[in-house]
C-alpha cells in the first residue's frame, strides 16, 4: 500500500508543467504494484480544487484511489511529532496535514508517494 501525498495528485489534476510527468510516472509504477490510497487529511486538501463533492469522488475513482480512515495511533503520533516540530522551533501552531500523512503511513507501514519527503524524513521516517 502507497498513501499518495496531495502535492502528487494535485500535480495530475491541475497539469503542472513542471510536475505532472513525473506524478504520472510514479503513480503508474506503483499502481503496479501496490495500492494506492489516500486518507481524509488528503481528501480535504484535494476538495479545494473540486466544485462539488462528485467531482472530486469521479477524479478520485479516475485515479484508482481508494480513501482509507486514519488509525487512533497514527493520530497520537501525529500529535507527538507536532509536539518535537514545536520544541524544535516550529511556528505553526497546530498540528499541521503532513504529521497525519506521515504517521499514517508510519503506524500502517506503508510508503508515502511524494515529492516532498523533507517533513516525513524528519519526522517519521529518519535515516
Amino acid at each position: 500500500m502507497v498513501l499518495v501525498d496531495t502535492n502528487v495528485l494535485i500535480d495530475v489534476l491541475e497539469d503542472d508543467p513542471q510536475w505532472s510527468d513525473w506524478s504520472i510516472h510514479q503513480l503508474r509504477a506503483q499502481a503496479t504494484i501496490r495500492r494506492l490510497v489516500i486518507n481524509p487529511v488528503v481528501y480535504a486538501e484535494l476538495s479545494t480544487a473540486f466544485s462539488t463533492i462528485e467531482a472530486l469522488d469521479r477524479a478520485i475513482d479516475g485515479l484508482g484511489l481508494a480513501l482509507i480512515e486514519i488509525p487512533r495511533p497514527a493520530l497520537f503520533l501525529a500529535g507527538k511529532a507536532f509536539v518535537r516540530y514545536r520544541r524544535q522551533g516550529g511556528r505553526k501552531r497546530n498540528v499541521l496535514p503532513d504529521f497525519f500523512i506521515g504517521a499514517h503511513a508510519a503506524v500502517s507501514g506503508c510508503l508515502i508517494l511524494t515529492r516532498d519527503a523533507r517533513s516525513y524524513d524528519t519526522y517519521f521516517f529518519p535515516a
